[in-house]
């Protein structure tokens, strides 16, 4: 947490004439964690005293070229400093008591509810409650005769919205939708470490196959896709249009401020030979930043600080102008790209799925991607897009806290933003000899029918260094004797190419007690159940909250971000929550 506030401090305060301005983070002296609430003041002038918001992050004007400001909390010591000009600064508070930290977040979360904060980004800081959220259907996959249908189609991306979504679901410990629940979202969200391919080659295939856990008379196949990883510095050079939505349902903190937010942390790992061009729109679209070089780091940072929120969400005319930039700047075999931060909440233009899915169908062709990053709660609009991510040949992440924003943005910054291959489909050839049915757990949106050809298929991306993993549960034959289970195809093109691209593998048919597998497939193995018991699906056999949690415990690994740690808090909420 600590990195994220020292990235988040790069920005520019946004100079205006006879102002001069002071801003900076407030943390936790011991957690490093941000506080909320902060009441910040110019000591010797009453009238300039401003709240930290749910970042710790504030912006005040001070009188003249050096201050001195207070800074009061409940809870913790309060601290007096000497500020210059134009300072960015990261501010530590003491606690006087841990027993009073939750109390005094809790009185400084409802004092900048009460008061608000006019002086980072006029967004107010209330928390509203959740309601009218869509999400596309979803029937789970069944069992498929191998000998009636061997062949198994589907599109692989490793887009990880539903994940964020459901962890956000269960802090607040509220029900989890069914809808909002995908398995392979859930599962691509972590970092496994199969081996990267060998150099010169894009991707490289795995397999494992297992008992499985939770059904003991079926087994368990995974299929593991790792693709190339390349250095920041080798990295194309990007076209960027931030397309960030500043309606009216963007005015809570959980929206606009996080996307202030998360897009400093972006700007902070572009490099000179990168451009952004920002459009924010809510009645209209505006172009608040022509393409700009990304060593134009101020200039950038100011236009994302002076965004406000309010008005209606013309989400149609704001994509179409964002494409047309993007054309205008297209990069030659560089990395072209829209990013749409948004709830998703059209309501001028065009407005349903099917309008907006042709619009993005139609923009995609001229070779620019999208990505589409989901924020807040209440009326956000998951299944809109995903729908988009999916037509636009583009990736699909929500992001619920600024951890996540981190995760995205700094630590997976590379497979965030830079495609090594795309249109990704995955063709599973079953033995029938050796199985008798199949079923695919998760990708149910993304699978193919068997007549449709490989070259009609819209398949998904894949980024620098992804991991992309699919599991399968296996009804065997009774008396099997071969040693080939089934030949799997990944189908690709090349991101700058129209040519499909092939790889090829066996699987073979020895089977490994699933205690004897790896910590990757154990734990990939666990969240997948873990998927299957929000569904309350009727393929969960004997899993349970218990079961997963002491999978995912023995299955742990490095964890060096503390990811997996986390996935074993959610568990805790599932279990007390099914009590």
């Amino acid at each position: 947490m600590r990195k994220i506030l020292l990235l988040l401090l790069c920005w520019g305060g946004g100079l205006r004439a006879q102002t001069i301005q002071v801003s900076g983070a407030v943390e936790d002296s011991i957690t490093h964690r941000p506080i909320a609430g902060v009441a910040v003041s110019v000591i010797n002038d009453t009238t300039r005293k401003v709240l930290t918001n749910v970042f710790g992050l504030f912006k005040i004007a001070i009188p003249e070229a050096a201050a001195q400001l207070r800074l009061e909390q409940d809870g913790y010591h309060t601290r007096v400093l000497t500020v210059s000009s134009h300072d960015r600064l990261l501010i530590t508070l003491s606690p006087i008591r841990k027993q009073g930290d939750a109390i005094a977040m809790a009185k400084a979360r409802a004092r900048a509810k009460q008061n608000g904060n006019p002086n980072y980004g006029n967004v107010g800081m209330g928390v509203h409650a959740f309601y009218n959220e869509t999400y596309g259907a979803t029937y789970e996959n069944k069992f498929v005769r191998a000998r009636k249908q061997p062949v198994s189609n589907f599109a692989v991306d490793v887009d990880r919205a539903a994940y964020s979504n459901i962890r956000r679901f269960l802090r607040m410990k509220t029900p989890v939708p069914v809808d909002a629940v995908r398995i392979e979202e859930m599962v691509n969200y972590f970092h496994y470490s199969y081996p990267l391919p060998p150099s010169g080659e894009v991707m490289a295939l795995y397999s494992n196959y297992t008992s499985c856990p939770w059904e003991p008379s079926h087994m368990l196949l995974q299929i593991a896709l790792r693709a190339q990883s390349i250095q920041i510095d080798s990295l194309p050079a990007s076209n960027l249009v931030f397309l960030i939505d500043v309606s009216g349902s963007m005015d809570t903190p959980n929206k606009l401020p996080l996307i202030q937010a998360a897009f400093r942390i972006l700007v902070n790992n572009l490099r000179p030979v990168d451009k952004v061009a920002i459009i924010a729109y809510a009645g209209a679209p505006d172009l608040v930043l022509p393409p700009t070089s990304g060593d134009q780091r101020e200039k950038i940072l100011n236009a994302i600080d002076n965004l406000t929120a309010g008005g209606a969400t013309a989400g149609e005319a704001a994509i179409t102008m964002a494409y047309k930039i993007a054309e205008e700047q297209f990069i030659p075999d560089g990395n072209n790209r829209v990013i749409l931060a948004t709830d998703g909440d059209f309501n001028v233009g065009l407005t349903s799925d099917a309008d907006m899915e042709e619009l993005i169908t139609e923009k995609k062709q001229n070779g620019v991607l999208l990505t589409c990053l989901g924020f807040g709660m209440k009326n956000y609009k998951d299944s809109k897009l995903q729908a988009l991510s999916s037509r636009g040949n583009g990736n699909f992440a929500y992001i619920d806290d600024l951890e996540e924003a981190n995760k995205i943005f700094a630590r997976e910054f590379g497979s965030t933003l830079f495609t090594i291959a795309r249109d990704v489909q995955t063709e599973v050839h079953f033995n029938p000899g050796m199985v008798k049915s199949y079923r695919l757990i998760g990708y149910e949106n993304k699978v193919f029918e068997n007549d449709v050809p490989e070259d009609k298929r819209s398949g998904g991306i894949i980024g620098s260094g992804h991991c992309a993993v699919a599991l399968y549960e296996i009804m065997p034959e009774e008396a099997a004797t071969d040693t080939l289970l089934a030949t799997v195809n990944i189908v690709y093109r090349n991101p700058q190419d129209t040519a499909l691209q092939t790889l090829s593998g066996n699987v073979s048919g020895k089977l490994t007690a699933f205690e004897d597998a790896s910590d990757d497939y154990r734990f990939a193995a666990s969240v997948a159940l873990l998927g299957m018991v929000l569904r309350n699906s009727a393929y969960r056999g004997c899993g349970n909250a218990d079961m997963i949690f002491r999978i995912a415990r023995g299955a742990l690994g490095k964890d060096k971000e503390g990811y997996r740690q986390e996935f074993l808090k959610m568990i805790k909420q599932v279990r007390k929550a099914k009590e």
